[in-house]
């Protein structure tokens, strides 16, 4: 499975990988060019974890339309992605190990 980390980690990649994904992370701004030099078109999951770059959800499932997408983040998601979010958690409510987990039942 290839995961894009939009924004910062918070232990979310470590957990992922030692699950066996293969993810690549991305701070900054997540234009198209820099989601598809991330390898978004060949990615399964994308996990924003700062609501200032929710404009990459949609970006992303342009590019990838059968992508996954998931916020983790405590902040509330702007109401023009909340429509195309698959899964949005609050770090508050289950830690880094426990959506792992549900993200990736087949690796693990």
């Amino acid at each position: 499975m290839n995961v894009v980390i939009v924004g910062p980690d918070r232990g979310l990649g470590d957990a992922l990988e030692a699950r066996g994904a293969s993810v690549t992370r991305l701070e900054g701004v997540a234009s198209g060019d820099r989601l598809r030099e991330a390898g978004i078109e060949d990615t399964d999951l994308l996990v924003v974890t700062d609501v200032g770059e929710a404009t990459a959800i949609p970006v992303a499932l342009e590019i990838n339309p059968d992508l996954r997408t998931v916020a983790y983040t405590a902040d509330s998601v702007p109401e023009f992605v909340r429509g195309q979010l698959d899964f949005a958690v609050h770090p508050d409510v289950l830690p880094v190990t426990a959506v792992a987990e549900e993200l990736t039942p087949t690796l693990g």
